[in-house]
C-alpha cells in the first residue's frame, strides 16, 4: 500500500507503480488524501463523504532516506501513530544523523574513527588543518566544504545554509578512499560484501553528491546503484575481515535496527580502517548490496517482519504509576526564588 508523505506534511495514497518522476510536482494524479491521527484511535485514515476509514496496515516499510525521515522523526510519528515501522529507533536514529554526537560514540567505544569536533567560535581545534567542514546535521555528501584553517572554517559554517545549523571538522586526508559495507538485525546480524565507490577520472577531492547518486546516466537504470564500483572491493582480505568487524561493532554499540549502512574510509597504504558515518535508512536500502546473497523480497519482507514482531520497547519511568505525580507538589512552590532579582 504505498504511502506518501510529502514535504509540506500531507499524507496521501498514491497510485500503485508510481516513479520517483511523478513526484517532482507534489502528488501524483490520482492520489487520496490521508489524515493522521494520534490521539483517540491513532493511525492513518482514508477520507470519505461520510466520516472516515482507518487503514490497516501491519507494518510500514519507511524509505526516508535522509532528513527528519532518517534522523529519528519518522520512528517517532509512526510510534505515535501506532504502526510498527522499519528502521531504527528515534534515539538511535538520531545519533546516527548527528556526526558529533556518533563521532563522540565511536571514540567512546574505542572504534577506530577520524578526529571529529564541533566547529565552535569559543574553542580551537585540537588538531591542525586542513580541514573537511561537514553540516553536522545531515547526510555526507551535500554541503561539504574544505578548509585550510580553522578561520576558514568558522566562514564558512557561518555563511553556509547547509552549515548554519551545526558544523563539525575533520582532518582532511586525501589519500583516503571511501568504503561501505551494510548489515541487517533480522533474523540475525547480518553482514554484505564490502563496496569501493570509484570516484570519476579527475578524482574529485571529495566523494560528492553528484558522485554518489547521479553517476549512473539517464533512463531507468540511473542512480547510485548503477554508479562505478567495485564490488566486491578489490582490497586485501584483512581488510575485507576488519570491514566485517567493525559493521559488528557498530551495530552492538548503536543498537541501529533494520537495514543499516556503515561508510568507512581506507588508507591502501598503512591498512588503516575507519568508521565514517552510518546511514540508519540508506539509500534504495542498500539492496544493490545485498543482491549477491538476498533477494530484494527477503530483505524487505525480514524488515517488516522484524518492525512487527521485534519492537523495540523501553522502559517506563517511575512516574507511571503515579507516585512521582503524587510528590509533585504545586506548581507556586516550584516558582519560588524564580521570580527574579527582589529590592
Amino acid at each position: 500500500m504505498p504511502i506518501y508523505w510529502s514535504p509540506t506534511g500531507e499524507w496521501f495514497r498514491v497510485p500503485d507503480a508510481t516513479e520517483a518522476k511523478d513526484y517532482l510536482e507534489g502528488a501524483p494524479q490520482g492520489s487520496q488524501p490521508l489524515e493522521a491521527r494520534i490521539s483517540g484511535e491513532p493511525g492513518l485514515y482514508r477520507r470519505k463523504k461520510l466520516g472516515s476509514e482507518r487503514l490497516e496496515i501491519e507494518a510500514a516499510l519507511l524509505c526516508l532516506h535522509g532528513g527528519v525521515g532518517e534522523g529519528g522523526g519518522a520512528a517517532a510519528v509512526f510510534s505515535l501513530l501506532g504502526i510498527p515501522a522499519t528502521g531504527s529507533t528515534l534515539f538511535a536514529g538520531a545519533v546516527g544523523m548527528d556526526k558529533l554526537a556518533f563521532g563522540g560514540l565511536m571514540t567512546a567505544a574505542g572504534i577506530p574513527s577520524l578526529p571529529r569536533e564541533a566547529v565552535s567560535t569559543l574553542v580551537e581545534p585540537s588538531f591542525a588543518g586542513p580541514y573537511i567542514v561537514k553540516p553536522r546535521f545531515g547526510g555526507s555528501s551535500i554541503g561539504i566544504e574544505i578548509a585550510d584553517d580553522v578561520d576558514a572554517a568558522r566562514a564558512l559554517a557561518a555563511t553556509s545554509v547547509h552549515l548554519r545549523t551545526g558544523a563539525v571538522v575533520e582532518p582532511y586526508r586525501p589519500e583516503l578512499v571511501d568504503l561501505n559495507i551494510a548489515f541487517r538485525t533480522y533474523p540475525q546480524l547480518e553482514i554484505t560484501q564490502l563496496e569501493k565507490p570509484l570516484r570519476g577520472e579527475a578524482g574529485s577531492a571529495l566523494y560528492s553528491y553528484a558522485e554518489k547518486y547521479l553517476a549512473g546516466g539517464a533512463g531507468a537504470e540511473a542512480g547510485f546503484m548503477s554508479a562505478p564500483r567495485e564490488f566486491p572491493a578489490d582490497v586485501p582480505e584483512a581488510v575485507h575481515a576488519a570491514a566485517r568487524s567493525l559493521a559488528e561493532r557498530v551495530a552492538e554499540v548503536t543498537r541501529l535496527t533494520s537495514i543499516v549502512r556503515v561508510d568507512l574510509l581506507l588508507d591502501e597504504k598503512t591498512g588503516e580502517l575507519f568508521v565514517n558515518e552510518v546511514n540508519s535508512i540508506p539509500g534504495a536500502l542498500s539492496l544493490y548490496l545485498w543482491a549477491p546473497q538476498q533477494p530484494a523480497a527477503t530483505v524487505l519482507l525480514d524488515a517488516l517482519t522484524e518492525a512487527r514482531d521485534r519492537r523495540v520497547v523501553f522502559a517506563q519511568a517511575g512516574f507511571g504509576g503515579g507516585a512521582a505525580l503524587r510528590a509533585a507538589g504545586g506548581i507556586a512552590g516550584k516558582l519560588v526564588g524564580l521570580g527574579g532579582p527582589r529590592a
